[in-house]
C-alpha cells in the first residue's frame, strides 16, 4: 500500500505545470500517488491535465487554496498527504525524505520542507512558518543563505506550499478552514494541531525550489493584503481562549498598528483596514476551538513559543537588513 498522495491545487497555473510534474517524475521514491485539484481554471490548465492523464478533480469554481486541498485530502486514501504548490520544483529526494521524516516521528502532525527561491537559489524561501505575539506570521529563514538551515527543529507550523501531513489527524482537529479562502490557513491548522498536543517540524533534507506568489501574482496586492488582514483576526479569535486574547491584546494591537503603517506607505492602507474590519465583524462566523482543561499545558507552550517567535522575528529581520547594508557598501 502506498503511504502518500501528492496533492497539487491549481488555479490558472498552466505555465508552472510542465516543470512541476517533470520534477515529480524524477523522484527517487516512487511509491506515491498524484492528485491535482483544479479550481475552475480558464487558462488551459484543465485541458493540459486531461491531455497528460494526470488524476484530477475538476471543480466548477475557485474555492481558494483551503477548499481545493480539503477536497484532495478527503479523496486521498494514503496515511500521509503532501500539499505541493504548482509553482514548485521538488528535488529528487523530496517525497522520500518527507515520508521517512513522518515514519520516524509518530507524534508529528506536519513536516515543512526546505523551500529555496527558484530564481535565487542561494537564498532561502521558507524553513517552516512561525508566529509571534504581534500577530505576525513569517517565513523562518526567508532571504537568508540557503546553505544554512540544515538542522531539523520544531516550528510553529508547516508551510502548506510544500509540506506533508498525517491525514487521520485532520478528522480530530478539523480540516483547513475554508472561510480563510487563502493565506494563513496553514498557520491556523498548525495552531490547532498544537492545541491538541501534536508537533510541526522542519525537515531540511526535503528540498524544493519555489517561485513564490505564483497564483496571486505579486508579493503585495489589494486582494492578498485584505484577505491576510481578515484571516489574521480569524486566526487569533479562533485559537486563543479569552484569557489569552486579553493577555496578548496590547502586542496584537501594536502589531496591527505597525502593519497598517507599513501597508499605508505601500498604498494598501485602506485594503488592510477593510480586511481588519471584515475580520472583526465576521469573527463569530468562525468555529472557535473549544477550550479543554487537558490542553492547558499546550496553551502555555504556545504562549512561550509566541514570545520566542517575536524575538526570532527581530533577529532575522536584523540579519536581513545587515545583509542589505553590507551588499550596498
Amino acid at each position: 500500500m502506498k503511504k502518500v498522495t501528492v496533492i497539487i491545487p491549481n488555479y490558472n497555473g498552466l505555465r508552472f505545470m510542465e516543470p512541476c510534474f517533470a520534477a515529480l517524475d524524477r523522484q527517487s521514491y516512487k511509491e506515491f500517488d498524484i492528485l491535482a485539484v483544479d479550481n475552475g481554471s480558464e487558462d488551459g490548465s484543465r485541458e493540459w491535465l486531461r491531455e497528460h492523464g494526470i488524476p484530477t478533480i475538476f471543480l466548477d469554481r475557485n474555492t481558494g487554496f483551503s477548499g481545493a486541498v480539503n477536497v484532495g485530502i478527503r479523496a486521498a486514501k494514503t496515511p500521509y498527504v503532501i500539499l505541493l504548490n504548482n509553482d514548485t520544483e521538488p528535488c529528487p529526494d523530496y517525497v522520500g525524505e518527507l515520508v521517512r521524516c513522518m515514519d520516524r516521528f509518530p507524534e508529528v502532525f506536519s513536516a515543512s520542507s526546505k523551500m529555496i527561491q527558484l530564481y535565487h537559489k542561494e537564498l532561502m524561501d521558507d524553513a517552516g512558518d512561525m508566529y509571534s505575539l504581534l500577530g505576525w506570521a513569517y517565513q523562518r529563514g526567508v532571504g537568508q543563505p540557503s546553505s544554512g538551515y540544515r538542522k531539523p527543529r520544531e516550528v510553529f507550523s508547516a508551510c502548506a506550499g510544500a509540506a506533508i501531513y498525517r491525514r487521520e489527524i485532520f478528522e480530530e482537529i478539523g480540516y483547513f478552514d475554508e472561510s480563510h479562502f487563502a493565506y494563513l490557513e496553514d498557520i491556523d491548522v498548525g495552531y490547532r494541531a498544537r492545541i491538541y498536543g501534536y508537533k510541526n517540524i522542519y525537515c531540511p533534507t526535503a528540498r524544493v525550489y519555489h517561485v513564490g506568489s505564483g497564483t496571486s501574482g505579486s508579493k503585495y496586492n489589494s486582494f492578498k493584503v485584505r484577505l491576510a488582514a481578515r484571516n489574521n483576526i480569524y486566526l487569533n479569535y479562533k485559537n486563543m481562549p479569552a484569557p489569552q486574547l486579553v493577555i496578548n491584546s496590547i502586542p496584537l494591537a501594536l502589531g496591527t498598528a505597525v502593519k497598517y503603517g507599513f501597508f499605508r506607505k505601500l498604498g494598501f492602507g485602506k485594503d488592510y483596514l477593510d480586511g481588519v474590519k471584515e475580520g472583526i465583524s465576521a469573527r463569530k462566523t468562525c468555529r472557535k476551538v473549544p477550550y479543554r482543561r487537558e490542553h492547558l499545558k499546550n496553551y502555555v507552550k504556545i504562549q512561550w513559543d509566541l514570545t520566542a517567535g517575536t524575538f526570532l522575528y527581530v533577529w532575522e529581520f536584523g540579519r536581513r537588513q545587515l545583509r542589505k547594508l553590507t551588499k550596498s557598501l
